[in-house]
C-alpha cells in the first residue's frame, strides 16, 4: 500500500502528539511508500520511504490551498488516505480525493461531536477509533481498534526502583480533574507529581498551596519522560471525567504502574497486567489491522 497521512504534528518531542512518530514508524513497516502532510514538523528520524511535508501558510485559507496542491502533485505516490484526528482535512479535501479515486479512512478519538465531524462521517469510507466511547456519533462505518499503545516502549523496567510518590498526568484542564488527585494525595500524606500543560495550572497551584499538599508540577513531558514517570511512580491517579478510555491509563498499566481510577467502567484496569495492554491495545497489532480494513 502507498499511503497519504494527514496529521497535526510530526515531532517526537511534542508533549501531546509525540507518540505519532512511532505510529509512522510502524506504518512504514507495512507500506511501500508514505507521504505525510502535517501542520508542524519537528524532530524525527523516519525511514527514507516516509516523506513529511508541513503546511507553511500562516492562515487557514492558505493552508487549505497548500493541502489541495500536495494532494494533486503527489497523487501518484499514494493509493489510500488516512486522516488522523482532524476532520477539517476531510471537509477541505474529500471531494478531491474522491475525484482521484482514493479510499479514505479517519482515525478519531474524542468525545466532541461537531458539524465538521458530522460532515466527515458522511464522506469518509471508514472510521477507526479506540473504544466505544471514543467516537460518539452513531455510524456503521466505525471500527473499534484499541488504543495503539507502543508496548515495545511502554513496558516495565525491573532495574528501576519505584518511589513512594503518586502521579497524575494529562492536559491541565477541568475535565481531567487533577484537583481531585491533589486532594487525594493531600489526604493520604503522599507526594504528588503532575505532568502536563494547560489553562488550569494556576488554579491547581493555588489549591495545592491551600491544602499544604506536596505537589510538583512537571510541565509538558516528552514520550520518554512520561514512560519514566510511569516506571517510577507508586500509583497513577486517573481522575478524568471525559468518559473515555484515556490512553494514559493504558500506558501506566503497560509500564506495570498500579492505577486508581474513579471511572466505574475502567475499574478492571486496577488489576490489569502489562500483558492485557499488549494483547488488546498494542500499536504493533493496531497498524496491520487498520491497513487490512482500509485496503
Amino acid at each position: 500500500m502507498k499511503l497519504l497521512i494527514t496529521t497535526q504534528a510530526v515531532d517526537k518531542n511534542d508533549s501531546h502528539l509525540g507518540f505519532f512518530v512511532r505510529w509512522l514508524e510502524e506504518f512504514a513497516k507495512h507500506c511501500e511508500e508514505i507521504t505525510v502532510i502535517c501542520l508542524r514538523e519537528g524532530e524525527h528520524f523516519l525511514p527514507a520511504h516516509v516523506k513529511v511535508y508541513p503546511l507553511k501558510s500562516k492562515n487557514k485559507i492558505g493552508r487549505a490551498f497548500e493541502l489541495l496542491r500536495y494532494i494533486v502533485v503527489f497523487r501518484h505516490r499514494y493509493t489510500h488516505v488516512l486522516v488522523h484526528m482532524n476532520p477539517e482535512y476531510l471537509v477541505a479535501a474529500v471531494w478531491l480525493w474522491h475525484l482521484l479515486g482514493k479510499k479514505i479512512g479517519l482515525w478519531y478519538t474524542h468525545k466532541s461531536v461537531d458539524l465538521k465531524l458530522r460532515i466527515a462521517e458522511k464522506l469518509v469510507d471508514i472510521i477507526f477509533t479506540a473504544s466505544r466511547e471514543s467516537f460518539r456519533l452513531p455510524s456503521k462505518k466505525v471500527h473499534i481498534m484499541g488504543h495503539g499503545i507502543d508496548t515495545d516502549f511502554f513496558n516495565p523496567d525491573p532495574s528501576i526502583v519505584r518511589g513512594e510518590h503518586w502521579l497524575s498526568a494529562g492536559r491541565l484542564s477541568k475535565s481531567k480533574r487533577h484537583d481531585l488527585a491533589i486532594r487525594a494525595a493531600a489526604e493520604a500524606g503522599k507526594e504528588l507529581r503532575i505532568g502536563g500543560e494547560g489553562p488550569e495550572l494556576k488554579n491547581l497551584q493555588e489549591l495545592a498551596q491551600e491544602l499544604g499538599a506536596r505537589v510538583t508540577f512537571l510541565g509538558g513531558l516528552s514520550h520518554a519522560q512520561v514512560r519514566d514517570e510511569f516506571r517510577r511512580a507508586a500509583l497513577f491517579l486517573h481522575m478524568s471525567e471525559t468518559g473515555s478510555l484515556d490512553k494514559m491509563i493504558l500506558e501506566a498499566v503497560a509500564c506495570g504502574c498500579p492505577v486508581r481510577t474513579r471511572d466505574p467502567a475502567l475499574k478492571f484496569l486496577e488489576t490489569a497486567s502489562p500483558e492485557y495492554v499488549r494483547e488488546h491495545h498494542s500499536l504493533q497489532k493496531l497498524i496491520p489491522a487498520m491497513l487490512k480494513e482500509l485496503a
